[in-house]
């Protein structure tokens, strides 16, 4: 299957992966990666195209509601992992503790929690990072350009205003698939 996701991402797509092409299976076992812009649908499947032409698997959370019969194997196979989201829960040290968990854990997030357009991320994944002691992994979903460039790992430090500076400068210029909602 991989020919195929190469052949349709690079062929009749047109994409190409650029910056960090050496994080690998091997490397990288655990990070939390970042997508964006993330304004359309169509993020997901290029999402899973690139997963399989880098060969690296990646991994998501949702609640623990769809990963009940009959679609809780699928989402189990494609790296989803089930977060309990009762209130009260602490979610970014729940979903921490799942990379204490795993031996392989690359966890992927859209930090605008939706693909509308907004003006300030969500914070989440940057404490997910710090609880657990990973790095952070930045890739873009640039329709315009037709590419997805990844960041070498960054770890997140203690000043929060100087990394989401830092993260969001990765990200200057990338147009989404929707670009009114870059």
């Amino acid at each position: 299957m991989r020919w195929l996701a190469r052949f349709i991402y690079f062929k009749i797509l047109g994409w190409k992966v650029t910056g960090n092409t050496n994080f690998s299976q091997d490397t990288i076992k655990k990070c939390v990666i970042i997508a964006v812009p993330h304004t359309s649908w169509h993020d997901f499947f290029i999402g899973i195209l690139l997963r399989k032409v880098t060969h690296v698997k990646t991994n998501f959370v949702a609640k623990k509601e769809l990963f009940k019969w009959p679609f809780g194997y699928y989402f189990r196979w494609v790296g989803g992992a089930a977060l309990d989201r009762t209130s009260g829960q602490n979610k970014v040290e729940a979903i921490a503790k799942l990379f204490e968990k795993k031996d392989e854990f690359r966890l992927t997030l859209a930090p605008e929690g939706t693909r509308k357009k907004v003006d300030d991320w969500k914070t989440g994944f940057y404490y997910i990072a710090k609880a657990a002691k990973v790095p952070i992994l930045m890739f873009t979903l640039d329709f315009k350009n037709k590419q997805n460039h990844v960041s070498e790992p960054f770890f997140p430090t203690d000043d929060v205003e100087a990394d989401f500076k830092f993260m969001k400068a990765f990200y200057k210029g990338v147009v989404g698939k929707k670009p009114e909602y870059t």
